[in-house]
């Protein structure tokens, strides 16, 4: 870990695109239903989706102007906040993870900004769906970890989340050398470019953490890319 990695991923779920295109179960014409599959087989054509994840060690949890502040071991990274704190309460490392769909999505999406409204809707949907599995893809790489110390994961929580501040981002991509190895940027608002980037902290704990997703791996988001699997393990919670 910690190299950057591509991701194969050769689907993802047409239920995730219409959600993220606000489908509330009004009728598609059948124009637009076509329509949504084949731009998401142009995303995923489009789409280099790869991504970067490093496991630290927790060095330790204090508190500064009434704020929770975990720190990680060898990293000037800190994950502040209430939010962050209560979703990584016991956690002995964490892992830190950034994703991308790359350049060619982003340059497909302003494309379509100027030439084609409707394309670029869905366009975007699929983007948002797909840069989703990275990080599946991303966190299957935790679990796998976890499991080599003997240690379960929670689920990933993003900066921006609750309290755990969108200021977090620049030493987060720089801890994972994101903008090298991935070619992620920030503006100066703390946006990212590519767009279809997500970053996300990971707890890994001394027992098993309910409501995680991870109590079988039928229901695991990750059990497409795990790499436990693979090798006829699991994660010890199936």
């Amino acid at each position: 870990m910690g190299a950057a990695e591509a991701y194969d991923i050769r689907s993802v779920d047409r239920g995730e695109v219409l959600r993220y295109l606000g489908y509330a179960g009004q009728k598609l014409s059948p124009e637009l239903d076509g329509r949504i599959d084949e731009t998401v087989s142009h995303c995923l054509g489009t789409a280099r989706p790869a991504g970067c994840v490093r496991v630290f060690d927790v060095s330790g949890v204090a508190e500064k102007d009434g704020v929770p502040v975990i720190g990680l071991a060898g990293t000037a990274l800190e994950l502040r906040g209430h939010s962050i704190a209560e979703h990584l309460e016991g956690a002995l490392a964490v892992g830190v993870l950034a994703v991308t769909l790359g350049m060619g999505v982003e340059v497909e999406l302003r494309r379509l900004s100027l030439t084609d409204r409707v394309g670029q809707l869905v366009f975007d949907a699929a983007g948002s769906a797909l840069v989703e599995r990275a990080a599946d893809a991303a966190e299957a790489r935790v679990v796998a970890a976890a499991a080599e110390r003997g240690l379960f994961c929670g689920t990933r929580f993003s900066p921006g989340y609750g309290d755990f501040p969108l200021a977090t981002q620049p030493t987060l991509l720089a801890t994972l050398d994101a903008q090298r190895a991935l070619g992620i940027t920030l503006s100066p608002e703390l946006l990212m470019t590519p767009t279809k980037s997500v970053t996300a902290v990971v707890g890994l704990f001394g027992e098993p953490k309910e409501g995680t997703g991870r109590e079988a791996c039928g229901t695991c988001l990750c059990r497409d890319f795990c790499l436990l699997r693979r090798s006829g393990r699991t994660c010890g919670r199936s």
